[in-house]
């Protein structure tokens, strides 16, 4: 059995200052130090400060998560706390306010590895729409990429799915770069580029004026076509992990039809 061995913190100084496309004398400038003292810290001939290491990586926007792991290999403690959500009262409460304000239209709440932490009723909806009896193949905890990309998840269920599904495979390719250390995101990515027709979505172009931060879908509901644009909203820049990585996932109807047509779903049940 191979034991893997945890990089040091100056393997992950250089393995996050090239995710970030700096050269030495860039991450240098950024961070006001000399390009000598980065290079000490990388090929590990001078040990960083605990405040260099915090510094260091939020100059380079390294996640929260990641920015614990690059503290831990320096030899100090972690400065992000992880709290499950339950435990934060105040915060939880907040969301549920969010997720039955939205309705009658869906929206969600995931994790950073996109596994489904909450939603309203019309998600709900939603889903059991598409799926009257549970897939066998999905367990818990739900994932919406895995959903979004299985060969029997909403793919069958959606109208020109290429253009959604390629927007949706460079958001989760951009996670797994932020997380390189986590296993079940990379994992994941790994699963979905083996589903038929997914690796080949790298390829495809990116539309004129498109962002990522719309995504668009059309789902075939009781034979009639509904779309929706989806928005990403984070908690904020959260000193704890599990806020930090929580993404709440808005739908809205994208033409009059679309948001006739579901509204007369949601009123009919």
């Amino acid at each position: 059995m191979t034991t893997r061995t945890a990089p040091t913190f100056g393997q992950q100084l250089k393995q996050w200052r090239g995710s970030s496309g700096l050269s030495q004398l860039d991450l240098a400038s950024r961070a006001g130090v000399s390009q000598r003292h980065i290079s000490f810290l990388e090929s590990g001939r001078s040990r960083p400060s605990r405040e260099m290491v915090t510094h260091l990586a939020r100059s380079m926007a390294v996640p929260p998560r990641e920015q614990n792991l690059m503290l831990v290999a320096a030899g100090f403690a972690p400065i992000h706390t992880e709290t499950p959500l339950e435990s934060i009262e105040t915060v939880s409460g907040v969301i549920d306010t969010i997720l039955d304000a939205h309705m009658p239209n869906p929206a969600l709440v995931v994790d950073r590895q996109w596994n489904l932490v909450r939603f309203n009723g019309a998600a709900g909806l939603l889903t059991a729409s598409l799926f009257p009896t549970p897939p066998a193949w999905i367990e818990p905890p739900l994932n919406v990429m895995r959903l979004s990309f299985h060969p029997q998840g909403m793919r069958p269920h959606m109208v020109d799915w290429e253009p959604t599904a390629a927007a949706l495979l460079r958001r989760l390719e951009r996670d797994a770069a932020a997380h390189p250390h986590d296993d079940a995101l990379q994992n994941l990515l790994g699963e979905i580029l083996g589903y038929p027709d997914v690796a080949s979505l790298r390829s495809k172009p990116t539309p004129a004026g498109s962002s990522d931060l719309l995504v668009s879908a059309t789902y075939v509901i009781n034979d009639e076509p509904i779309s929706f644009f989806t928005t990403i909203a984070r908690i904020g820049d959260a000193h704890d992990l599990t806020l930090a990585e929580l993404r709440i996932e808005t739908f809205w109807p994208l033409d009059p039809a679309s948001k006739d047509r579901w509204r007369s779903l949601t009123n009919a049940t």
